[in-house]
């Protein structure tokens, strides 16, 4: 059976310019180390500048894999819930219908390109951004199109999704750190006590 292996990744912490902190490169580091024990084939990269640099530290764990960037894999809002959550009301507020209908077409773009089985078995590592990760679980679990909004995703936790020929879908990982010291996990959110 043919699998298509996608190990995604948030990028590593960024500051509010969007570069890498010494803990992202770190972060990044780890991540890449975890996985050279794959036979990573490609590693995809949203455009935007910290995730690029995640991809370049990680690919420097992955001799021989090649880097390049996919623009579907771009920060983006994929779904605005109807009705909104008031709890994420300000999140949204002055998000307006077009801005909506372009999250939903690059969302779809997303799991166009990646959540599908492949021709060949591979495993292809894509380092994007909290809301493509959770975008991406929410399709693979079938869940609601809100459901994105409850997955909060760790600076560069790994989870993996298997795409097979026979077309089932299995969410083997999620938002695992396990590679990352204690003081590196959790990062970019607020002090609240977690595992």
């Amino acid at each position: 059976m043919r699998t298509r292996h996608l190990h995604v990744l948030r990028h590593g912490a960024a500051d509010p310019f969007g570069e890498l902190t010494p803990d992202g490169e770190r972060q990044a580091e780890l991540v890449g180390r975890r996985l050279a024990a794959v036979p990573v084939d490609v590693v995809w990269h949203s455009p935007l500048s910290r995730a690029a640099r995640t991809a370049e530290v990680v690919g420097a764990q992955l001799p021989g894999v090649r880097v390049a960037p996919a623009p579907e894999l771009i920060d983006h809002v994929p779904c605005v819930p109807d009705p909104l959550p008031p709890a994420w009301a300000g999140f949204f507020d002055g998000y307006d219908a077009a801005e909506a209908a372009e999250g939903a077409r690059l969302a779809a773009r997303l799991t166009t390109r990646f959540a599908r089985a492949g021709d060949a078995e591979t495993h292809e590592v894509l380092v994007t951004h909290a809301f493509q990760v959770a975008w991406l679980v929410r399709d693979a679990l079938g869940a609601p199109p809100e459901s994105w909004l409850r997955l909060p995703y760790a600076n560069a936790a790994l989870t993996t999704i298997e795409y097979r020929d026979d077309r089932s879908t299995a969410l083997v990982t999620f938002n695992d750190m396990g590679h990352l010291p204690p003081e590196l996990r959790w990062t970019g959110f607020g002090p609240v006590a977690r595992p």
